[in-house]
């Protein structure tokens, strides 16, 4: 079992579960490593144009009528282009209407591998302690090891609170 084959395992559990929808680009169209990691039904999917911050602010709306929005940023550095819906909307929405209304979505996103290439700049950083310092009542897991995988996205489901579950693209091949 590789890192990369937990995630799409994984995946497929969480399509199984009736409000789950996976939103975001490449979910539908393309043949990319990250669209083959999404071996689920096509019924489970939205697929959005490359507007991040649109993506967040619908996986909100999602969320706030009942579905839980599995959100995917192929990369970290994009995910950064959805700081406002992340920090002033989604972190915030509970606050802001005094306890009414508290969205929870499931953010997954990918920091980008160096090698066997560099991708260049915008496609491997990797902001955990930026997103640890803006958000308080987002939980934020890096999956650094294939145990952390399953019993990650479990405690994502079980928790009330939205979560950002952070990938390792370099460790996709790993098997430890």
């Amino acid at each position: 079992m590789t890192y990369q084959s937990e995630i799409k395992k994984t995946m497929q559990w969480l399509s199984t579960i009736d409000d789950t929808i996976f939103i975001g680009q490449g979910v539908l169209y393309g043949d990319g490593i990250y669209r083959t990691l999404l071996d689920i039904p096509s019924n489970k999917k939205l697929e959005m144009p490359v507007a991040e911050d649109m993506q967040m602010g619908i996986s909100t709306g999602l969320a706030l009528e009942g579905y839980l929005p599995i959100t995917i940023y192929l990369r970290m550095d994009f995910l950064i282009l959805a700081i406002n819906q992340l920090v002033n909307h989604l972190d915030k929405l509970e606050e802001l209407s005094n306890g009414i209304f508290k969205p929870k979505v499931i953010i997954r996103c990918i920091v980008g591998s160096k090698t066997p290439l560099y991708p260049g700049l915008q496609h491997c950083q990797d902001h955990t302690e930026l997103l640890k310092a803006c958000l308080t009542n987002i939980d934020i897991i890096k999956l650094t090891s294939i145990d952390m995988i399953k019993t990650s996205y479990r405690k994502a489901i079980e928790s009330d609170k939205s979560t950002i579950l952070i990938e390792m693209k370099e460790l996709y091949e790993t098997t430890e």
